[in-house]
């Protein structure tokens, strides 16, 4: 992620007010309009998008598919997966169940590397409000933040780690950890914990960062796989403490849990949707996209779940109480994948990091 592109997500840009971008088509607590039924290419059967469960899962219905639906006609199909090695089956075989693959940067670089989406339909797709594009077959849709969560009833200041040198430090922060099974975050958090300073991690020191993986790897209790289970698994005290997301966590402490997470260190990325090649549904698929990248939509996202609008007038709308936590670009304790350092070695380090798993 280039220097202007994190200006452009430390602050507010732009000229549009924030209830302008609210009270806009279909705003924030706003019913949305007698829908506008489009009459273009449809996709009868409805479109599938990929999702990641729990509150995110939640989101993503009530602000960008079901409203999508409502103006469209179009169903849209949530499935709580997005591995990349399975839409890659799909593509292959000639059979694509999945029209939109919603995935972090690594994932969708490597995807694009290997030639899995459709080329964006600049006819129907503006980025022109964009911080961060994305590519020729590819858009950025939010930046969010991981970090250490934990539960405060258990371990009160003092008691957990709150940076990534402190999750390796198993002497003093006893405890059982969760770490995610995927390469990318990882690698990242290692070599952090090594002593590499986040703005001199790329290109990562491969080696020593599957080394000091190494010291970690009798702590890690759970590796885990669904993402809602990085809050779940704490909360019912089967982990002590676990690498999760801002809208993970905040949403929870909202619903009345003890959780926290630490917000003095944390990784950060963008995340993309991405028109699986070869799909029956390409120009609905464009149309979603399209869709969730309304600057009201963007903002109405931010508001529910904190991720940080990748739409200039969407970053605006949103409220003070959702920047608060939203990644912080400024703090040079926080890393930005470098996604196009993944997009050339994710898959054969993931491939690698999933023989090192069973070791």
């Amino acid at each position: 992620m280039s220097d202007t592109v994190k200006g452009k997500f430390s602050g507010t840009t732009g000229t549009v007010s924030r209830r302008s971008v609210l009270m806009a088509g279909a705003g924030i607590g706003v019913t949305l309009a007698t829908p506008a039924i489009w009459r273009g290419a449809r996709a009868d059967s409805g479109l599938t998008v990929t999702c990641w469960g729990g509150k995110y899962r939640d989101g993503i219905d009530t602000i960008f598919a079901k409203p999508f639906t409502e103006e469209t006609g179009i169903p849209v199909t949530l499935i709580d997966n997005a591995d990349l090695a399975k839409m890659k089956a799909q593509i292959d075989s000639g059979n694509v169940e999945w029209d939109v693959f919603d995935s972090v940067g690594p994932q969708i670089m490597s995807g694009s590397k290997q030639g899995l989406w459709e080329k964006v339909d600049e006819s129907i797709v503006d980025r022109s409000d964009l911080a961060a594009p994305g590519g020729d077959d590819n858009v950025g849709t939010y930046l969010f933040g991981g970090g250490i969560a934990w539960d405060t009833n258990r371990f009160p200041d003092g008691k957990h780690p709150v940076d990534f040198k402190g999750l390796w430090d198993v002497d003093a922060f006893p405890g059982s950890r969760g770490l995610r099974p995927r390469v990318s975050e990882n690698l990242e958090m290692a070599l952090i914990a090594d002593g590499v300073a986040p703005h001199d991690l790329y290109p990562l020191d491969v080696e020593r960062a599957f080394a000091k993986m190494d010291e970690i790897k009798p702590a890690v209790k759970t590796w885990i796989e669904a993402t809602p289970q990085t809050v779940t698994l704490v909360a019912n005290g089967e982990i002590d403490f676990s690498y999760s997301y801002i809208s993970r966590i905040r949403p929870a402490q909202l619903d009345g849990s003890t959780l926290n997470i630490s917000m003095m260190q944390t990784l950060n990325s963008l995340e993309y949707l991405a028109v699986a090649k070869g799909t029956k549904n390409r120009e609905a698929a464009m149309r979603y996209i399209a869709f969730c990248l309304r600057p009201d939509r963007q903002a109405a996202f931010a508001e529910k779940l904190y991720f940080t609008p990748n739409s200039m007038a969407g970053l605006e709308a949103a409220s003070p109480e959702a920047r608060e936590y939203m990644p912080d670009m400024t703090n040079p304790n926080n890393a930005i994948l470098d996604d196009a350092w993944w997009a050339d070695n994710y898959t054969d380090l993931q491939n690698r990091f999933t023989e090192w798993l069973l070791l």
